[in-house]
């Protein structure tokens, strides 16, 4: 993990409100949470017939996941700004089933990712979803 990642984690760790972290350093897509998916989803997002077209490949994976409607319930893969309306973060939470989705929790057939991951990718989120 890089400097920022570790930095945003600090943070985490000392229990700092969310608006503590928004002060910190914006999180980069490219840098800190696509190495996520890259490790997390790769089995069955990245082979070339990804469960509900969810390609998570470096060239497709921002595309497949901002602003996409999810296949799964009536959000979006990922709403920059709204990560309650994020349908990818409830996959990982496991809160899909409340928000009208199907299915179970993601990744599948491995353990829920790390609090520290998913805090990453909801700031990501939070922040804008920048292609960045």
């Amino acid at each position: 993990m890089n400097a920022m990642g570790r930095g945003l984690l600090a943070l985490l760790a000392l229990g700092l409100p969310c608006a503590s972290l928004h002060a910190a350093e914006e999180v980069s897509f490219s840098k800190a949470v696509a190495p996520i998916f890259r490790v997390q989803c790769a089995t069955c997002h990245m082979n070339g017939d990804e469960p509900g077209g969810m390609k998570l490949y470096p060239s497709a994976a921002y595309q497949s996941l901002v602003g996409v409607a999810s296949a799964g319930s009536p959000l979006q893969r990922v709403a920059p700004g709204a990560p309650e309306q994020s349908y990818l973060l409830h996959k990982l939470q496991g809160t899909h089933l409340n928000v009208g989705g199907a299915g179970v929790q993601m990744p599948f057939g491995q353990p829920p990712l790390a609090e520290d991951s998913l805090q990453l990718i909801r700031l990501w989120v939070e922040q804008g979803a920048k292609n960045n």
